[in-house]
C-alpha cells in the first residue's frame, strides 16, 4: 500500500474506533468511569474493588509501584474494626478508614512495608465499613484527614 493510501486509511480507522486523531489520550477527572472516588481536593481516582475475603486478603500484596490516581478500596459487609498489616507488601500506602458516608475515620500515612515477622497492625479501634488504599503520601497532598468527606462513586 502507497503511503497516500496509509494516510487516508488512518483517520477512517480512527474513526471506526471511535477515536479522533486529536482527541487527548488522558481522560478528564469528570469523565472518568466505573468505581471511582473525589478526593477533598477535587481529585478523581479509579478504584480497584476488594469485597471477598480473597480480594481483601490479597490487596495490594507484591505490586512494585501504584499508578497516579488508583486506589483500592475494601467494602466489607459489616462496619467492624479492621486492622490492616503490610506483609508482603512493597510500597508504603497511605490507609484511610471511612464511614459509609464516605466520611474519613482515621489515616495511617505512608505505612511502611512489612520487613520482617510479625507484621504490626495499623486501624482504628472505631468500627468502619469501607478502606481506602492510595499510594504512600497522597492523603496529605489529597487534602485527606479524620472528619473530611470522600466522594465515592459506583463503588457499591
Amino acid at each position: 500500500m502507497s503511503r497516500l493510501g496509509a494516510l487516508f486509511l488512518l483517520p477512517l480507522a480512527a474513526a471506526a474506533c471511535g477515536a479522533s486523531p486529536r482527541s487527548s489520550p488522558t481522560p478528564s477527572p469528570t469523565s472518568v468511569a466505573g468505581p471511582r472516588v473525589e478526593m477533598p481536593s477535587g481529585a478523581v481516582y479509579r478504584l480497584e474493588i476488594a469485597r471477598t475475603a480473597e480480594e481483601q486478603q490479597q490487596g495490594l500484596m507484591y505490586r512494585e509501584s501504584l499508578p497516579d490516581r488508583l486506589g483500592m478500596i475494601f467494602v466489607f459487609s459489616e462496619a467492624s474494626v479492621h486492622h490492616f498489616w503490610m506483609k508482603n507488601t512493597m510500597i508504603p500506602l497511605d490507609i484511610i478508614w471511612m464511614a459509609a458516608d464516605g466520611k474519613v475515620i482515621f489515616v495511617s500515612a505512608n505505612t511502611p512495608p512489612c520487613k520482617s515477622d510479625p507484621c504490626p497492625n495499623y486501624g482504628p479501634e472505631e468500627p468502619a465499613p469501607l478502606v481506602l488504599e492510595i499510594a504512600g503520601g497522597m492523603a496529605a497532598r489529597e487534602g485527606i484527614g479524620p472528619g473530611k468527606r470522600l466522594h465515592l462513586r459506583d463503588v457499591r
